[in-house]
């Protein structure tokens, strides 16, 4: 039978109706049978003398990421639900090979950090944000829904667990990075949605990655490879958006540069900085008034980045009648005639694992962006926000972005 004249609108939006409504079920639940409950988690703890925490020098110095004492894991099936979490020594999962994860990229995960504040408190930056885009990138891929307030209590719970030992008070100024991840397990092959799963919570080093010297220089993209499309899942933070982007950010970096600047469509939009925002301060073509640009989030193109949205909330709060903040759509062939005309102040990439990264060049098909430094390779722009976000990160400034993470 064919579809009623009505039905046409809703079938052409059949992705974002689904999570719309999936999300709308989780919110404002009360724990029941089934649902992600933090206030079920057991807790089996490591022998605190089994593994030494490693010297900064060492944390990141290996080819193996180096994680804290425990884990938390809890597994979901569609039958009964999600089962109490679990706080337990870090340790390796076991998976069959036949598991929907291994072959149909039902993955998707998080990254958020736990920073070690001069305050001698432990604080993560808006863990809220991060917990509700998991829930939406797990149901863009049929991973199951959760209460995204559950995943916070056990995000903040391996913090005040772990924290103490791995991100001492001795070494204010310092972080662990956080990843939540979730799997489909079942062990059935056939595309289908999986009825079986795993949430995944653990604690790791990583090095500091925003200060490249000289500023990180950037290569677009071949015109052959994209790494997002509108319609597509970029949006979501799942591991289809990274392996594939992987041959040309490996090919960029063997002739010098940091990472890859994605364009869009033929039109040559300017969207990610490999997998993290990308920001131009210039001067506006008809008004001369400065601008802070980035690419905007309508089309579900781009990630929302946690620390992106931060910087845009921040700018427009305390650079309001200095710098405009503009969220649109911008062409390279604009970045190249602002740099033919001398209007581009400063850039930067933006995300969780590499902060805020002052970039200094963009090359595009044989031709060099040269994007100016300040004396401290960092535009003026660039570390006033960078100063302010990590002024509420490591408790210089008492925001109610940091949260701190207690044993209380």
């Amino acid at each position: 039978m064919a579809p009623h004249a009505s039905d046409a609108v809703e079938q052409t939006d059949l992705t974002s109706s689904a999570m719309e409504h999936r999300i709308a079920e989780t919110n404002g639940h009360t724990a029941a049978k089934g649902e992600l409950d933090a206030s079920k988690l057991t807790i089996q703890l490591a022998d605190p003398t089994a593994r030494e925490v490693p010297t900064p020098e060492n944390a990141n110095a290996g080819d193996e990421t180096i994680c804290t004492d425990h884990m938390i894991t809890c597994q979901w099936k569609l039958s009964s639900g999600w089962s109490a979490p679990e706080l337990k020594p870090y340790g390796p999962l076991s998976l069959m090979p036949t598991a929907s994860v291994l072959h149909y990229a039902t993955e998707c995960f998080e990254g958020l950090k736990a920073y070690r504040g001069f305050d001698g408190k432990l604080r993560l930056f808006r863990p809220n944000l991060n917990a509700k885009r998991m829930l939406m990138s797990t149901l863009r891929i049929s991973l199951p829904a959760f209460d995204p307030v559950e995943l916070e209590k056990l995000i903040l719970t391996l913090v005040a667990t772990d924290g103490d030992k791995w991100l001492p008070a001795s070494r204010p100024g310092s972080f662990l990075y956080i990843r939540p991840a979730m799997i489909g397990t079942q062990s059935q092959l056939g595309v289908q949605a999986p009825k079986e799963a795993l949430l995944f919570i653990t604690a790791s080093y990583m090095p500091k990655l925003d200060a490249y010297p000289g500023g990180l220089k950037l290569h677009t993209n071949p015109e052959d490879m994209v790494r997002a499309w509108v319609g597509g899942f970029g949006y979501a933070k799942v591991g289809a958006n990274y392996g594939p982007s992987l041959l040309a950010t490996n090919e960029a970096r063997e002739r010098g540069y940091g990472q890859i600047l994605w364009l869009y469509g033929p039109e040559g939009y300017c969207t990610e900085a490999g997998a993290s925002n990308f920001f131009v301060v210039w001067r506006a073509k008809d008004t001369g008034k400065l601008q802070l640009i980035t690419a905007p989030l309508d089309d579900r193109l781009i990630l929302d980045g946690v620390t992106r949205r931060s910087i845009v909330e921040l700018a427009q709060e305390r650079l309001a009648g200095e710098v405009e903040v503009v969220e649109r759509k911008y062409t390279i062939a604009e970045l190249l005639e602002a740099n033919k005309e001398g209007r581009i102040v400063e850039a930067f990439a933006a995300g969780t694992a590499y902060f805020i990264c002052p970039v200094s060049l963009v090359h595009h098909r044989g031709e060099d962006i040269q994007i100016p430094l300040g004396k401290s390779e960092s535009g003026q722009y660039t570390t006033k926000i960078k100063s302010w976000m990590a002024d509420i990160m490591y408790g210089n400034e008492q925001h109610p972005w940091g949260v701190v993470a207690s044993k209380d």
